[in-house]
């Protein structure tokens, strides 16, 4: 993949004595990991902060990426996350033990991914889920033939029927849409703590527990110099790498650019005899509605949505680092709310309903139609308007560089996207992302912020409190 170099960076960059990532999920970790490969950097001090409540547990239970499962594909609309996405599942393939994808940590299960008919633009000019498959499906047999791949390895299901064989479970659930069986699905959990272990072992990071409040600034110098902590204590730095998911928002202004969003998990307990129907099962997924099924392990079978999320606007202790003379920072941030937080907290009943009707489409089985979830999570997405992520420095802030903007499909990523990171901070834009990944404002910034891909389904603009309220009544 070529790289762009930004000159005003790259012929002049000197690499800093100390750089502090705040937030160890992937874009922290990898980034970590990535910098003590450069020599560039090797004189340079690290230092990990996460909030984490737990001494040594990197990153915090809560984090987006600390679940059973996530799905690997390289199956894109877009080329460009296409063929960045193939690169990384060429990590994701090495399964000897001491490599990511070994012990279990990838499965090659296949992806079936599908939508409704229907038109290939809503109303507003955005893409519908159906165009999304229809474009995947295109970049999907492109990146076989580029691999030397047979084309039958992506078969187009283009009627329900043929959806519902393909399958395996013999649900009708989208109307179009195609088999890859070179997808997959990664143990997200276990290869956080396998990365986590590779960063460790350089000896060069340092991590420290603790939750970042603000952004310590030196207004004389335009300068992000540290970051104050809730203890009241401080961490500083020559560069501070703002990486803490969908916690970003908190410290710094992206009310224009990005936005926390909570997408419905649920956990299904299987006998035996399920999973052994269902193990071999590829991905399922309807991008149209983003629910999606991943085979189970362990007699656990998950059930999400790839979805708008619900929103939680809250004020803050401190509001988030903006530019001086601008409009001021906003005085609500919507911020994620977890377990960690309430460990009663279940998703609201409309996330439970809409799941428990997905499976019903999805695997049409009598015994698992009324089964209870034996739990429900809410994972935070940092949701921008085009999926898009957004590395880069900040504009007026010097000292200051942001990684963050996931919009839930940054997971897979994991084994490439820390070098990315590193390009960019040195200058060197991956070109087919120089444009996508810079910092960026909202044309009408009135606008909410609402992921329109073509990936997502549900409603725009549920509020969590005033979803989990319904619960009482």
């Amino acid at each position: 993949m070529a790289s762009a170099v930004d000159p005003d960076v790259a012929a002049k960059y000197d690499a800093p004595a100390s750089v502090l990532i705040i937030g160890a999920g992937v874009f922290g970790l990898s980034t970590a990991l990535a910098l003590t490969k450069r020599p560039e950097f090797a004189a340079t001090s690290v230092t990990i902060l996460d909030r984490s409540p737990d001494p040594g547990v990197f990153p915090a239970r809560d984090a987006s990426s600390i679940d059973s499962s996530r799905i690997i594909r390289p199956d894109y609309a877009d080329p460009a996350y296409a063929a960045l996405a193939s690169e990384a599942q060429a990590h994701w393939r090495q399964t000897d033990p001491a490599s990511l994808g070994g012990e279990g940590r990838y499965t090659e299960s296949g992806l079936l991914l599908a939508g409704d008919a229907g038109p290939m633009e809503h109303e507003d000019g955005t893409p519908t889920g159906i165009a999304y498959a229809k474009k995947s499906w295109v970049n999907a047999l492109a990146l076989a033939q580029k691999d030397g791949r047979p084309l039958s390895s992506i078969r187009m299901l283009a009627y329900p029927k043929v959806i519902a064989m393909m399958s395996g479970t013999g649900g009708e659930f989208a109307d179009w849409g195609y088999l890859n069986d070179t997808s997959g699905w990664a143990d997200a959990e276990r290869s956080m703590k396998w990365l986590y272990e590779q960063v460790a072992a350089t000896g060069r990071i340092t991590f420290v527990n603790g939750t970042a409040e603000s952004l310590e600034t030196d207004d004389a110098t335009k300068r992000v110099t540290g970051a104050h902590l809730k203890d009241g204590s401080m961490l500083s730095a020559d560069l501070v790498i703002a990486a803490a998911g969908a916690w970003t928002p908190t410290l710094v202004d992206l009310s224009s650019q990005a936005v926390a969003t909570g997408q419905i998990l649920g956990y299904l307990d299987l006998t035996e005899e399920e999973e052994a129907k269902l193990e071999k099962i590829p991905v399922l997924l309807n991008i149209s509605t983003g629910f999606f099924v991943i085979p189970p392990r362990n007699r656990v079978l998950k059930v999400a949505r790839h979805g708008y999320g619900y929103l939680n606007p809250k004020p803050l202790s401190k509001p988030p680092l903006g530019v001086p003379g601008s409009k001021p920072s906003p005085k609500l941030v919507s911020q994620p709310h977890t377990h960690l937080d309430d460990s009663a907290l279940s998703i609201p009943p409309e996330g439970e309903t809409a799941l428990r009707d997905a499976l019903r489409k999805i695997i049409p089985w009598p015994e698992l139609q009324d089964r209870p979830f034996s739990r429900t999570r809410l994972c935070w997405y940092t949701d921008t308007t085009t999926g898009d992520w957004i590395i880069d420095y900040h504009p007026y802030w010097q000292g200051l560089f942001v990684a963050t903007g996931g919009s839930g499909h940054a997971f897979k990523f994991l084994p490439v996207i820390g070098d990315k990171v590193v390009d960019c901070i040195t200058g060197k834009y991956p070109v087919e992302f120089e444009k996508k990944w810079k910092w960026r404002e909202a044309q009408n910034i009135q606008n909410p912020i609402v992921t329109q891909d073509g990936s997502r389904g549900g409603q725009i603009g549920l509020i969590l409190d005033t979803e989990l309220k319904k619960t009482q009544e």
